[in-house]
């Protein structure tokens, strides 16, 4: 029996993404329209034998896994299954790889992409509370000073957000 997830009204949108065949892509347009950011601000992540795969962005998707093993943010996320924010984040210690890869079509071959300023990164939890992925948000920028601070309702709705995704298809038909 499923526990019913009764979503806030910024976060209905996410109801019209949850049944058979809808994208991780879908979804994280939903979700970057939810939290106000560009899609390419969105990472969705599945946990698939200890390593964190790259569902979305589609340019992430083969460039390789996050091993749990790892110091990765999206790692420690699935490793203590609580939701963090960190609206300093271009200070944290982190593997900035994944911010330098290029989504495919950039029209300048000089476009270097904006760095993370801003994060927030929250685990999918199946019913039994094991870890099915991990997804973030985050606001990138050239100066910190010009990328909005991730509020404590912010977390809570990616929070309430990952319930609801947990108990989508999304995750296991792609």
């Amino acid at each position: 029996m499923m526990e019913e997830i009764v979503l806030p009204e910024n976060l209905l949108p996410l109801g019209s993404v949850l049944g058979q065949g809808v994208t991780p892509m879908e979804v994280s347009m939903v979700l970057a329209k939810v939290f106000r950011v560009q899609s390419t601000e969105v990472a969705l992540l599945r946990l698939d034998n200890g390593l964190l795969r790259f569902m979305f962005p589609d340019h992430l998707r083969t460039t390789g896994a996050i091993p749990l093993s790892s110091k990765a943010v999206a790692a420690h996320t699935a490793l203590s299954k609580k939701a963090e924010i960190f609206n300093n984040f271009a200070k944290v210690k982190h593997a900035s790889i994944f911010e330098t890869i290029k989504p495919g079509g950039s029209d300048t071959e000089e476009h270097v992409p904006s760095p993370i300023q801003k994060l927030m990164s929250v685990p999918i939890l199946d019913p039994e509370n094991n870890v099915v992925g991990v997804i973030q948000i985050s606001r990138k920028g050239l100066d910190a000073r010009f990328a909005q601070d991730f509020s404590r309702e912010d977390l809570h709705d990616l929070e309430l957000a990952a319930g609801v995704l947990a108990g989508s298809p999304v995750l296991t038909q792609n």
